[in-house]
C-alpha cells in the first residue's frame, strides 16, 4: 500500500580504551608551589640494621574471580559500528516514504521479529471483495461477450456498455480501436477470447495510475486531504492512519475540517481508535490548525500528519481559495510541505468526478487520488476517463487507493491489473 523507509538509528558511541595516569614526578607532588631555592638536607640519623629473617614459603591463595571487564592491557576500543543501512521500499507493498500498503509495509527495525503475513494471501482476499464491488460495474460489459460471432453488432454493445459505466467517450473509443487491433493481430475468433484481450487493453490503459504512496522520506511527511462533502474522506483518513499506525509509523492528525460540523468530532474517534495524537481546535481557521499541526509534528518527531481539509465543492469558489491558503500556509510551516496532496472522490459520481480532479488540481496542485464507493456504482469505469484524461495534462494522476467497502480491509492500493480481473470477472 505503500512504503515505509526505515529510520536510521545513530551509531553507539564507542567505549573509549581507559587512559594511563601520566606519571607523577613525587619530588614535586604537592599542594604548595614548587620552591626555586634549594633547602638544606638534613643528616641522616642511624638506624639499626634489621637482622635478616627466614623467609616462609607463600601459601597459594585461590585465584581472583575474574571481572566482567577484560584486563586493562589487553582491551582493545571496538570499532565504530557503521550505520545501518536504510531499508528498501518493500516490493508491491506500498503502507515505497520510509514507503507504505497494508500488505506492503516495511515496518521499522524493532528488538521483536518481524511478522508479515505473505502478500498473495492479502491479496486474493482483496481481489474477491473487489470483483464484488465492481460487479455491478462489469456485468453490464461482461454480457456483450455472450453471443456467438465477433461482428460489428458486438462492438456496437460493448460501446454503449463502456459509456454506461461512465468510461467517457475518449476513454471508450480508444479501447475500441485498441481492441479491434489485437482482435486482428491475435486472429481471435471467439466472443471469450475479446473478451481478455479488452481485459488486457483496459490493464495497459490503467497501468500509468499506479504508484505507491511514500512516507517517511520527509519528517514528518505531510498530506492534505481533500473531497466533497460526502465522498469519505474522512473515513479514508481514519482507515489510512490505522494502516500506517500498524506498519510503526507515528501519525498526528490535524483537525482542520472547520467547515462541517461534527467533522472534529469524527476525527477525534479515529485517532483514539488508532491512539494517535490530534491537533484540534474548537472554532479556528484551518490554514492556523494545519500550521500548528506542521509544526508539532516537526517538533515531536512525527513520521506523517494528515491534513484533513473541509469538505467543498468546486462551485464554492472561497472554500476553494481557502484550500489553497491552506496549502501556502502549511509551506511556511515547513518549505518543503506538503509532501502529498490527495483527493478523495466517490466513484459513484461517475463524469462528475473528472471534474473534480480538474478543479482540486487547479486550487491545490493534487499529487493523486482515493476513490471510494465503488462497490454500489455502475460507473467504476471513470477510472479509464481519468487515465485518458490525464496524459493529455502532461502527467499521470495517481490513484493510490481504491475502496469498496466500509471495512479497514476495504481501503487498499490501487493495481491495474486487479482492477481490470474484477472488472471484467
Amino acid at each position: 500500500m505503500f512504503s515505509f523507509f526505515r529510520k536510521k538509528k545513530p551509531a553507539p558511541a564507542p567505549e573509549s580504551a581507559p587512559v594511563e595516569a601520566p606519571a607523577i614526578d613525587v619530588t614535586h607532588a604537592s599542594s604548595e608551589p614548587a620552591q626555586t631555592t634549594p633547602v638544606p638536607v638534613p643528616a641522616p640519623v642511624p638506624t639499626a640494621i634489621p637482622v635478616p629473617m627466614p623467609v616462609p614459603t607463600p601459601i597459594p591463595s585461590p585465584a581472583p574471580q575474574q571481572a566482567n571487564l577484560p584486563p586493562v592491557a589487553t582491551y582493545a576500543p571496538p570499532a565504530p559500528a557503521s550505520p545501518a543501512p536504510t531499508a528498501p521500499p518493500v516490493t508491491s507493498a506500498a503502507l515505497a516514504v520510509e514507503s507504505i500498503s497494508p500488505e506492503h509495509i516495511a515496518v521499522p527495525e524493532s528488538s521483536e521479529p518481524e511478522s508479515i503475513t505473505p502478500e498473495p494471501v492479502v491479496r486474493t482476499g482483496w481481489l474477491d471483495r473487489l470483483k464484488t464491488g465492481l460487479r455491478k460495474t462489469g456485468s453490464s460489459i461482461t454480457t456483450v461477450f455472450t453471443g456467438t460471432k465477433i461482428d460489428d453488432a458486438l462492438y456496437e454493445d460493448l460501446e454503449t456498455a463502456l459509456l454506461l459505466a461512465d468510461t467517457g467517450v475518449a476513454a471508450t473509443e480508444f479501447l475500441l480501436a485498441d481492441l479491434k487491433r489485437r482482435v486482428k493481430d491475435s486472429r481471435a475468433t471467439e466472443p471469450a477470447q475479446v473478451k481478455m484481450l479488452l481485459q488486457e487493453a483496459i490493464e495497459e490503459m490503467l497501468a500509468p495510475l499506479e504508484k505507491e504512496l511514500v512516507v517517511g522520506e520527509y519528517h514528518p511527511t505531510v498530506i492534505m486531504v481533500a473531497g466533497v462533502n460526502g465522498a469519505g474522506k474522512t473515513t479514508s483518513i481514519g482507515k489510512l492512519t490505522k494502516h500506517l499506525a500498524d506498519a510503526g509509523a507515528t501519525v498526528l492528525l490535524a483537525a482542520a475540517d472547520t467547515f462541517r460540523a461534527a467533522a472534529r468530532e469524527q476525527l477525534s474517534v479515529w485517532a483514539d481508535r488508532n491512539k494517535v495524537e490530534i491537533i484540534s481546535q474548537q472554532g479556528a481557521d484551518p490554514s492556523a490548525v494545519s500550521f500548528d499541526a506542521v509544526a508539532a509534528g516537526r517538533a515531536r518527531s512525527m513520521d506523517v500528519v494528515l491534513v484533513d481539509t473541509a469538505g467543498r465543492l468546486p462551485t464554492q469558489k472561497h472554500l476553494m481559495e481557502e484550500l489553497s491558503k491552506i496549502r501556502r500556509v502549511v509551506t511556511k510551516a515547513d518549505v518543503t510541505a506538503p509532501h502529498e496532496v490527495l483527493l478523495v472522490i466517490d466513484g459513484n459520481t461517475g463524469q462528475n468526478a473528472l471534474a473534480q480532479v480538474k478543479a482540486f488540481d487547479a486550487a491545490a496542485q493534487l499529487t493523486g487520488l482515493i476513490v471510494t464507493k465503488l462497490d454500489g456504482t455502475a460507473k467504476g469505469g471513470v477510472l479509464c476517463a481519468i487515465a485518458r484524461e490525464y496524459p493529455a495534462q502532461g502527467r499521470p494522476m495517481p490513484v493510490y487507493f481504491v475502496g469498496v467497502g466500509e471495512k479497514l480491509e476495504d481501503l487498499q492500493t490501487f493495481r491495474a491489473r486487479e482492477f481490470a480481473q474484477a472488472l471484467l470477472a
